[in-house]
């Protein structure tokens, strides 16, 4: 217990150090007028002479954390972290937006940050009175964050999320050094870290979970294994190289196991702190994204139940029964935790009706149909993985690490064939956003990989000894240094839809001539004034939704059917919209209204459309198809707003029509 809370502080101090390296850097880079990145290379040069720096500091720290053991573990937290915000900060210094600007899923992001900065209160990200769908654990954090510190939720989104990931990154490298020796720890972080840049960024919260799996698989299998553990190190292996049992989270240090395990059990190698760290992970990502949470329970799932059956043929029943028993806490763990945040909607869907519940698994892009072998790629990240993959296959079972890491990556195999028969039921299960995930595991393991390698060729004589490891070292520092530098380009699409997207401010980051979104501001006073109301208490009709992303305003409708809320009854709002379209006259409009079964928008934010029409561009479901949303125009009759009880006001391409207030009205 006094090491498990040692590795909670250790942990805590982690997460302060990122968070102080974080604010520090980017208040640093915000401060200096950039060129835009698109347009100029300062700023990816910049990031290049950032992160030799920082990979020089690892180098530095693992050669000093022999002789100088805690400086080296605050040192390499330092390094670690600032790897992570000058690789993801620094290329986008010059805009106050996150990659992929305030399109498509960011603008649902960011509407949902915008919604928790507003209140603390678990309420739905669009739709008045609902709870809410998607975890907010994330977003209710960031949302905090923006109400503490006044900052609008959109312009915080940038700086939460580097902070976040580099979090994590920093919690990942306590994660590993409590399991394996503190120089390698610092190669699997630096290396998982930057391949989660790479190809997670820009979904933050999932990065956060990519970047923590690796570890916490291992911790998991080493927990479910649990008090079967005891066989000897291999011969020539010292205590210091395999780092034997760690009880602080009672995760092996060590590489020797088998799939069995039938050896009796070690003193302190119970496993059961190990076992409750997994259930608060699975927890935790209930609360932060269903996707990884559904993944991470199916793995946990497939560790227990490949365990229980090699238990059950050495054993017999009663010695199946252990593994499943761990498998069963960890279950009650984390849906304990995961009800804080899903325990409201589920609660409302048991007497709701629900439309639409399927949606946001109905998307199944060319990525999804296919598997994916990163392993055999052509580049220096397919020769990290395919070193990954061939240490997965000779030492999986002989090594707890490599058997956690091999569950991982054949769970991912296992669960986007399942995506795929689920297409016959007219579903998904989002196969290809685990993409990242499997790069993240193939390239810790090519990291055991590399160090065993070298450790190999040491062994093999006193030259040998001599001049491996600062061969070894020079490859892999290249190696690191090549990988990083190409991280901006990698992200340079998402880079540079952070760049021409126009913020909240009305500004885009390239200095160019803003787009339409420049008149919010207007028309935000515009309601704010003519209702009277604070901004949450305000459905907002519109197609253009980043204005929901801006605003805390309510929406009447959702962008589409997969970000919807499915209590919103989203199709059947789609068909009272399309009635509202049939109507002739005002009065048939008002009487529409005040009938909706929801309640009714009192702004209507629409575009000039033909023969003195309003219009609205909305979108319906249309998988199986691909792409799997149709765009259609809903067209609005000026008539319709043509009532004292209407104030119409145009704002550039805008046509705003907000209803009077009227005492005792909603």
């Amino acid at each position: 217990m006094r090491n498990a809370l040692a590795t909670l502080g250790q942990m805590a101090v982690a997460a302060a150090v990122a968070v102080v390296v974080a604010v520090v850097s980017l208040v640093a880079i915000s401060r200096v007028q950039w060129p835009a990145f698109p347009s100029s290379n300062q700023l990816h040069a910049l990031t290049t002479v950032g992160q030799v720096g920082c990979l020089a500091g690892l180098v530095a720290v693992g050669w000093a954390s022999r002789r100088w053991r805690w400086p080296a573990r605050l040192g390499g937290l330092v390094f670690v972290s600032a790897f992570t915000v000058v690789t993801l900060g620094m290329p986008l210094g010059a805009t106050k937006l996150y990659l992929f600007g305030i399109s498509v899923d960011q603008q649902f992001r960011t509407e949902y940050l915008t919604r928790l900065a507003d209140s603390p209160a678990l309420r739905d990200m669009t739709y008045l009175g609902l709870p809410p769908f998607y975890p907010p654990g994330w977003f209710w954090i960031g949302g905090r964050a923006a109400a503490l510190s006044g900052t609008p939720a959109w312009e915080i989104y940038k700086p939460w999320a580097v902070t976040s990931f580099t979090i994590a990154v920093a919690v990942a490298l306590v994660l590993w050094w409590r399991m394996v020796r503190f120089e390698y720890a610092l190669i699997l972080t630096t290396a998982t870290a930057a391949a989660t840049l790479a190809y997670g960024s820009p979904e933050p919260y999932a990065a956060m979970i990519t970047v923590l799996l690796p570890p916490v698989l291992v911790l998991t299998w080493s927990g479910l294994r649990g008090g079967a553990r005891g066989e000897e190190a291999p011969a020539g292996r010292t205590p210091d190289d395999e780092r034997e049992v760690n009880s602080t989270l009672e995760a092996e240090r060590e590489t020797s196991f088998t799939l069995a395990g039938e050896e009796e059990p070690r003193p302190h190698a119970s496993g059961w702190a190990a076992v409750i760290a997994a259930g608060l992970f699975l927890g935790f990502t209930a609360t932060w994204y269903t996707l990884l949470f559904g993944f991470s329970a199916f793995t946990f799932a497939v560790m227990g139940l490949a365990l229980a059956g090699s238990r059950w043929r050495h054993g017999g029943f009663r010695a199946a029964l252990d593994p499943l028993r761990r498998l069963a806490i960890i279950a009650v763990i984390a849906a304990a935790i995961g009800c804080t945040t899903w325990l409201p909607f589920l609660l409302r869907a048991v007497r709701s009706p629900i439309s639409n519940s399927g949606s946001a698994a109905h998307y199944l892009p060319a990525d999804g149909a296919v598997l994916t072998f990163p392993m055999l790629q052509f580049s220096l990240l397919g020769a990290v993985c395919l070193l990954g993959a061939l240490w997965l296959v000779v030492r999986a079972r002989s090594s707890v690490r490599a058997g956690a890491l091999a569950i991982g990556v054949l769970a991912i195999y296992l669960w986007s064939l399942l995506s795929m028969l689920t297409t016959l039921a007219r579903t998904t299960l989002l196969s290809f956003r685990l993409q990242p995930t499997l790069t993240v595991l193939l390239v810790a393991a090519g990291a055991f990989g590399f160090v065993e390698a070298v450790r190999a060729l040491s062994a093999r004589g006193r030259a040998w000894e001599r001049a491996t490891p600062p061969l070894a070292g020079a490859v892999g520092l290249a190696a690191a240094i090549a990988f990083s530098q190409d991280i901006p380009d990698v992200l340079r699409p998402d880079l540079t839809v952070a760049y021409t997207d126009t913020d909240g401010n009305g500004q885009r980051g390239d200095r160019r001539p803003p787009s339409s979104e420049k008149f919010y501001p207007d028309i935000d006073h515009a309601i704010v004034t003519v209702t009277g109301r604070p901004r949450d208490q305000t459905v907002v009709m519109t197609a253009d939704y980043s204005f929901l992303s801006f605003y805390p305003y309510w929406g009447f409708q959702g962008l589409t059917s997969h970000y919807a809320n499915p209590l919103a009854q989203f199709d059947l709002r789609a068909a009272q919209i399309n009635k509202w379209s049939k109507l002739k006259s005002a009065d048939e409009l008002l009487h529409a209204l005040d009938s909706c079964p929801w309640p009714p928008p009192t702004v209507f934010l629409m575009r000039r459309g033909a023969n003195g029409n309003y219009t609205l561009r909305l979108a319906e479901d249309v998988y199986p198809n691909q792409p799997n949303v149709r765009r259609y125009t809903v067209d609005l009759r000026a008539a319709l707003f043509d009532s004292p009880q209407f104030v119409v006001h145009s704002a550039g391409p805008f046509v705003l029509a907000i209803r009077k207030p009227v005492p005792g009205r909603r």
